[in-house]
């Protein structure tokens, strides 16, 4: 009795006065941990918004190379780069102004297309980038990260200054690749620029907590922009490179250019600035939470100056500059942000109130948790006097089977020992009967063996692709002279196909004979087992064995019980039913650690029907 108090202290009692504590504790800090719990989960959002934004645009980056390639396929590349501007906004939607740049040297690129009698957005598109494009005139740019050695080397290698730090790197340094996590600081430290970090336009509010005083605090991490601009000349940006983007700020507007190096003439380098109104109609699918999210939040696309450009729920309004949770998509669009706002941002307060509440509950659950406990314990004590029971006539089951063989082995060999057998077909039929009960107890033995090995997770399996048809037709013929000699009339139907599944086949008999053998215990009057192999295509292809017997059967209420350790349907020595408790275990156990199952089902007319099923060969 002291060890079930001290139990019921152990794991009832004091557990839940150290909960009771710690949820006390806890609600100082509700508000806190609740806001920071939704925003993590909102930052996940965002972040993998802009991610998205940034495939995006990297696919259409691709497209734009394809549709450049496709051109040239189509066009002599000289009358091409003179009239790209044209045909490009004419075959890709996305291009508002085409160009075409040759590269004459190292330094030296001519501007072939558009020309200024295109229209007004060529003759704007001239006046922006043509000393850029032209290589006479460096400019603020972003730029991917990636590139950063290249376009360095690029520089050096043409007697470019701009890029001085890339003297600074060792070679050790100048060797490593970036690394993509660090790209961006990488590019900032690597590359001066005239441009100083600046503040984001956006102020996540999802930064601020309430402490324990209830007072709002800012977390310590800057609300400093990743994105910087680099100065750098158009020859210097390409570098060796196919293909690239570039964005930069003019009269405060972005600008987005794609550009692609002709694959059969690397002097031609193609390029378009985009209409960014058609990229935003591009992303606007894309800019959605999670559908678990969508009554929860909203998820914009906001421009540098934090105005939406995009909206998943369009009559929303907040102040945009204030988001709860913001993430900047990147060089692909400097400045932007994918920003998430509450729909109800009093909810939070309002869940913490709640979770505050649950205090004056609380006692009560604790008590009922005191009072759940305790049964549990009490039911827990009646389940191990259960096993204890169990073990016991286990052993006794075990004892009473292990002594029966032994005996009759001991007879039948004392008699031929002694001579005192001189007929020929008495000597083979006492040899068959000392073969069968050797068998009988090796069949015992294994199986306690490998139950005790279950148990302690030691079991190992030979996994291999092996033919069950095979498998099935060997441990029938070792089995089959033992049901007959006990006068039982046996069924085989075996297909003449084979059935390939993965498994090992040692184990994969011992449970074909560990069924059958608790088929011959319970045939009692109906003396006739029969065994039958099919293969079933639904619901998932997989391979079906039956052993049908016409014996008792299994009592009801007692159908899943028969597969517990030590549990018998029939639990009496004065039953004279043999065995230990452990063959339709064992069976289980080892039909799913292959993938498959035993089950019973009740067979018509009476009887038992055990059903092995095993999927097909996956090694």
């Amino acid at each position: 009795m002291r060890k079930v108090a001290l139990v019921f202290v152990l794991a009832v009692l004091v557990p839940s006065l150290l909960l009771a504590w710690l949820a006390v504790r806890s609600l100082r800090d509700q508000q806190f941990l609740i806001e920071r719990q939704q925003s993590l989960l909102c930052q996940r959002v965002t972040d993998t918004l802009a991610q998205t934004i940034s495939d995006h645009l990297a696919q259409q980056q691709q497209e734009f190379a394809a549709q450049v390639e496709s051109l040239a396929i189509s066009n002599n590349p000289d009358a091409l780069a003179v009239g790209f501007d044209d045909q490009i906004r004419r075959a890709w939607p996305l291009a508002e102004v085409g160009f075409s740049v040759t590269l004459s040297g190292p330094v030296t690129c001519t501007l072939t297309s558009p020309t200024p009698a295109a229209g007004p957005a060529a003759q704007r598109f001239l006046t922006d980038n043509q000393l850029f494009l032209g290589n006479q005139q460096s400019a603020e740019v972003y730029w991917n990260a990636n590139n950063l050695k290249s376009i360095l080397y690029a520089n050096v290698k043409n007697g470019g200054s701009s890029y001085s730090a890339l003297n600074n790197l060792s070679s050790e340094q100048a060797d490593q690749p970036v690394p993509q996590q660090n790209a961006r600081n990488s590019w900032q430290n690597l590359a001066p620029t005239k441009a100083q970090s600046q503040s984001r336009a956006v102020d996540p509010q999802g930064g601020r907590y309430q402490n324990q005083a209830g007072d709002q605090v800012q977390q310590p991490e800057s609300n400093l922009s990743k994105v910087v601009p680099a100065e750098a000349e158009f020859r210097q940006l390409i570098g060796d490179q196919t293909d690239g983007m570039i964005a930069r700020f003019l009269q405060d507007k972005l600008k987005l250019m794609f550009w692609h190096r002709l694959n059969t003439d690397s002097n031609l380098v193609f390029g378009a600035e985009l209409n960014l109104n058609h990229v935003i109609d591009g992303l606007r699918d894309l800019v959605q939470p999670d559908p678990e999210l969508t009554n929860e939040i909203v998820v914009a696309l906001l421009d540098d100056n934090a105005r939406p450009v995009v909206l998943s729920c369009p009559n929303y309004h907040s102040n945009w500059k204030h988001p709860f949770v913001a993430t900047e998509v990147g060089q692909a669009l400097p400045h932007w942000e994918v920003a998430a706002y509450l729909m109800d941002p009093a909810a939070l307060t309002r869940t913490a109130c709640i979770v505050n509440a649950v205090l004056g509950v609380f006692i009560a659950v604790l008590v009922l948790a005191i009072v759940i406990g305790s049964w549990l314990i009490v039911r827990g004590l009646n389940t191990e006097l259960t096993l204890a029971r169990q073990k016991t006539d286990f052993v006794s089951n075990v004892s009473h089977e292990l002594k029966t063989p032994l005996t009759s082995i001991r007879m039948f060999s004392e008699l031929l020992a002694d001579g005192r057998v001189t007929d020929a077909a008495k000597q083979k039929s006492y040899l068959q009967i000392i073969s069968a009960e050797a068998a009988r107890l090796t069949r015992l033995i294994n199986n306690v063996l490998d139950f005790s090995r279950m148990e302690r997770g030691e079991k190992k399996y030979d996994f291999k692709d092996c033919d069950l048809n095979e498998v099935v037709r060997a441990a029938v013929g070792t089995f089959r002279p033992h049901l007959e000699a006990n006068g039982l009339e046996f069924v085989c139907d075996l297909p003449d196909t084979s059935i390939p599944v993965c498994g090992d086949a040692d184990a994969l008999s011992q449970v074909i004979v560990n069924l059958l053998s608790n088929a011959e215990k319970y045939s009692k009057g109906g003396r006739e087992i029969t065994l039958q192999l099919t293969q079933k295509s639904s619901p998932l292809p997989h391979a079906e064995l039956k052993i049908l017997d016409r014996g008792s059967g299994i009592p009801r209420g007692s159908e899943e019980k028969i597969f517990e350790k030590f549990y018998r349907a029939h639990d009496s020595l004065s039953s004279g039913i043999q065995g230990s408790g452990l063959g339709l275990t064992i069976a289980r156990q080892i039909a799913r650690a292959h993938g498959g199952d035993v089950i019973y089902e009740a067979r018509e007319g009476g009887g038992s029907c055990f059903i092995l099923r095993l999927p097909l060969s996956r090694c």
